[in-house]
């Protein structure tokens, strides 16, 4: 069965079931690095960012895979549902919350320190469809906001500030090692220009200070944050964030070792009878899976970018079919997922996936001992977070690996970007909605 290049990135072995599953061994992603002479690297050296994304676009798969994106964001948004239609009321929003200080505080330097063109171009309405417009290649499919990389010193320290005071202490160090595996990977590949730790847009929503709900993306390679604030309750999600490779030399562990943990111990911990339940798939590339279930880009995940109005049906074990310590294991896999939420606020969160915590289903893909690339969907009423190993992209690794990883998550039934909780604060306010998001 021959392997077919696609674009000169992707390859159909990443696509094409395999009656062996793949099998995990010691190496180390270093075993993957092509030479910097290879024409896949040189082809792009010394180009800037805007002459690459030029060239990387002509290209009849990444025109495809374009238009298909574009239809999709031009779909008025809806949310995540297993069957189409919205469930109403999985999100109450109390009265009388107060707005983040320290937030608050963040934005008004960063105001106060952008030059006047960048402020002009930062700066959204609430329901500006470009929330929307994220995405996760190595090169910007919409342009929104401002751009790290063309900002000075103090303004990217004064986005950076907005960042941080918006996120945990942990989250706040996720987000800052995603970025810095990312100007990892531009070294290792010798192409900084294309990928480095300001290879990110920034964007305003909304009018923050006033009271009114508010927020914030950052989106590039690797990379996306929509972070929303609405009478005191936070959202983070759409959340996208993933890395190749997943640990540099200097790293104690790769970017989702926890997660991954955590997942093994409670996939090795299923009964025969869960087991059966929870694995859809017996590997990640089982020729079983319909076709177009692996995508060329995506992979296995589901709720990546573009994806606001995806019908995903539950698959998988039910969590009101695990015990105890199985359930606390789950319940540990979806706080770690919420990690970026500020203490508060990742509690009532969790509470809110506690209250459905009998209709969550955990779905598998691959070998539950860890000795195969693996994906995994933790998905409920208010939940969707997935976990897909893949195929390497600028390493040579044909076949998924451990050291490219890809994590979502998602609120579904129309709480991405705050959606269901602006409607509510709407509602109270009797504050129309300027666009059509």
């Amino acid at each position: 069965m021959t392997d077919d290049d696609v674009d000169g990135f992707f390859s159909t072995a990443r696509l094409r079931g395999r009656a062996e599953a793949v099998q995990l061994g010691d190496e180390s992603y270093r075993e993957h690095l092509l030479d910097l002479e290879d024409p896949k690297l040189a082809a792009w050296r010394g180009l800037d960012r805007e002459e690459f994304a030029r060239r990387r676009v002509d290209n009849p798969f990444v025109q495809g895979l374009l238009a298909d994106w574009n239809a999709l964001y031009r779909e008025p948004f809806r949310g995540i549902t297993t069957d189409g239609a919205v469930r109403e009321g999985l999100y109450p929003l109390a009265d009388g919350g107060e707005p983040d200080v320290e937030m608050g505080r963040a934005v008004a330097r960063l105001l106060d320190v952008l030059a006047p063109e960048r402020l002009a171009a930062v700066r959204y309405p609430l329901d500006a469809r470009e929330w929307r417009a994220w995405s996760n290649p190595e090169f910007a499919v919409h342009r929104v906001g401002v751009r790290l990389e063309d900002l000075d010193a103090d303004e990217v320290t004064a986005v950076l500030a907005v960042v941080e005071a918006s996120l945990s202490p942990a989250g706040f160090a996720r987000v800052r090692e995603t970025m810095a595996l990312n100007g990892y990977l531009g070294e290792l590949v010798d192409l900084p220009q294309v990928m480095n730790e300001r290879s990110y847009s920034f964007a305003l929503f909304g009018e923050p200070g006033t009271g009114e709900p508010w927020g914030w993306q950052l989106f590039g390679h690797h990379l996306a944050l929509n972070v929303v604030e609405v009478a005191g309750r936070h959202v983070i999600a759409p959340v996208f964030i993933g890395a190749e490779p997943a640990l540099s030399d200097d790293a104690r562990a790769p970017l989702f070792a926890e997660r991954e943990r955590l997942a093994l111990e409670l996939a090795a911990s299923l009964t025969p009878a869960q087991r059966r339940a929870a694995v859809v798939y017996g590997s990640v590339l089982d020729p079983d899976m319909p076709e177009g279930r692996v995508h060329p880009a995506d992979e296995r995940h589901v709720a990546g970018a573009f994806r606001d109005n995806r019908v995903v049906p539950y698959e998988g074990v039910v969590a009101g079919d695990l015990d105890d310590a199985q359930r606390d294991l789950l319940r540990r896999i979806v706080a770690d997922a919420h990690l970026l939420l500020k203490d508060g606020q990742r509690a009532a969160t969790l509470a809110e996936f506690d209250a459905h915590l009998d209709e969550t289903h955990l779905a598998w893909y691959g070998a539950t001992d860890g000795s195969q690339p693996i994906y995994f969907r933790v998905h409920s009423p208010v939940l969707i977070a997935e976990l897909d190993d893949h195929a390497g992209v600028w390493l040579a690794n044909r076949l998924p690996a451990r050291f490219h990883v890809h994590t979502t998550l998602r609120h579904p039934n129309g709480n991405d970007y705050g959606r269901a909780w602006i409607r509510q604060w709407r509602e109270r306010t009797g504050s129309p909605s300027e666009n059509d998001f």
